[in-house]
Formats: structure tokens, sequence, C-alpha cells
């Protein structure tokens, strides 16, 4: 059987969720708020996620190049739940990783950027 490629997607996203247990859930989603792909739990609006990763993105892209630090990378938001992570995957989508509050964010940040070069293939 032939997988699709947003199939293709879901399984990078669900080793990512497996290679680092701290990891909650994640999604892929466009520059514009739409899903692409998701390993979200059923309780997270994946409508939302996808709309707030893309703003999230959007603006740190404007901040790092209005205070002169380059193309983004990464964005991420620390709350007393956990983390919020964003990766750019190209110029059209990004990684948007629900970590643990207790996550290591450098084995995370190692697992996200694999995913991310597996992802560019796809897209």
């Amino acid at each position: 059987m032939i997988k699709t490629r947003s199939q293709l997607m879901i399984d990078l996203l669900r080793n990512l969720q497996m290679s680092s247990p701290n990891i909650e859930a994640s999604a892929v989603v466009s520059v514009d708020g739409l899903t692409i792909a998701s390993a979200l739990p059923q309780n997270v609006e994946e409508d939302r996620v996808a709309a707030m990763s893309a703003a999230m993105l959007s603006l740190g892209e404007r901040i790092a190049s209005e205070l002169g630090r380059g193309t983004l990378d990464q964005v991420y938001i620390k709350g007393s739940g956990g983390y919020v992570m964003l990766m750019s995957v190209g110029k059209d989508a990004v990684l948007t990783a629900l970590a643990r509050e207790d996550a290591k964010l450098g084995l995370i940040l190692m697992d996200m950027h694999r995913t991310v070069e597996a992802l560019q293939n796809l897209l």
C-alpha cells in the first residue's frame, strides 16, 4: 500500500513523539494557518493550534528581521504547564510541538531538527 504525503508526515510526527516522550503533541501547519498534518490529542483544537502557530511564526520572523537577528530558526514559549515550540519547515510551513514542563529542550530541539529535515523532503 502506498502512503500519501500527508500520511508520511503524520508518521514523522508520531516518530517525533515516540523518540521524545516529553512531546505531548505535534503538528505541521502552513504559514497561512492551515493544518497540513497533525498528531494532536482529541482535546486539542487543530484549527486553533494551526492559526496560533502561523501567527507566532510570522511575529517571530518579523522580530528577528527588525532587530537584526537574521533568519528565524525557532520560537518557543514557556508556560507554567510546559512549552510550545515552533520551528520553520522551509518558507511555507512550521512544525509545532507541545512539550511537558520538565522536558529536556536540547534533546527535543535536536529531534525537531531531524523531523524538519525529513518534512522538507515531503513538502
